[in-house]
């Protein structure tokens, strides 16, 4: 009988479920179990080994939620950690795994890229929050190491686009035409943190947002002599 019962509320043996609602708890287990009990027939009472069966249910869901609310609970805790140990990077300069640019006024932040190799064309374009394609840039000759990119903020007619955030995507070839690895990364100095549907951001002063696992290099600022300074976090070759 409380098989039945259970099959038709759902929310046991697996089945899916849209709302909390919708799901059996311990206690609505137990309810049944005993209004099945008060109910039975006298003349053709319940089964022992039935009864047992759903002794052994009944003990098995409750564990299932002493589980799941123990998971719960821990998860909570763990995301109030990572957040105090988050606050600890405010204020410190970063070197971060990204491809994102922030234009302010007449200010661009900078991208900085790597070449595996020398690659005899390469080519930067930009694109807008949207995903629109702004502005491409060819370069050629570029040799193997370290460089800095820094797009004036104009579209393909020469106007200047608005302020925002903006993503540069590199692509570039040997002189065999195969394609040559790059690897682009983003700085900037820390300033906020904000919690979204992906995890931990760390918001950074123009603006744009890193997450913790983007992160490979963080740097404590230096004061000296009432300036700020900062240690050299890449060693940036300028294109020239």
């Amino acid at each position: 009988m409380i098989d039945q019962i259970l099959q038709q509320q759902g929310g046991f043996y697996g089945e899916d479920t849209k709302t909390k609602n919708d799901v059996l708890g311990k206690d609505a287990f137990l309810k049944l179990l005993v209004t099945q009990l008060k109910h039975q027939d006298p003349l053709n009472p319940l089964d022992d080994k039935e009864f047992i069966a759903q002794l052994a249910q009944f003990s098995s869901l409750e564990q299932m939620t002493n589980v799941a609310e123990g998971i719960a609970a821990l998860t909570e805790k763990t995301a109030q950690q990572d957040m105090l140990s988050a606050v600890n990077y405010i204020g410190k300069n970063v070197t971060a795994t990204g491809n994102e640019i922030t234009k302010y006024e007449s200010v661009m932040t900078p991208l900085y890229f790597s070449l595996d190799e020398t690659a005899s064309v390469m080519y930067a374009n930009v694109y807008d929050a949207n995903n629109n394609l702004l502005h491409t840039e060819k370069m050629s000759g570029m040799q193997k190491g370290n460089y800095e990119y820094r797009w004036d903020g104009t579209d393909y007619n020469g106007k200047t686009v608005a302020n925002g955030q903006y993503k540069v995507y590199f692509s570039a070839e040997d002189a065999n035409g195969k394609p040559v690895f790059i690897n682009s990364e983003v700085s900037g100095t820390i300033i906020g943190l904000e919690q979204s549907s992906s995890g931990m951001l760390f918001r950074l002063s123009d603006g744009r947002t890193i997450g913790f696992g983007e992160i490979i290099k963080v740097v404590q600022p230096v004061a000296t002599t009432g300036t700020t300074t900062t240690e050299t976090t890449n060693d940036i070759v300028e294109e020239s």
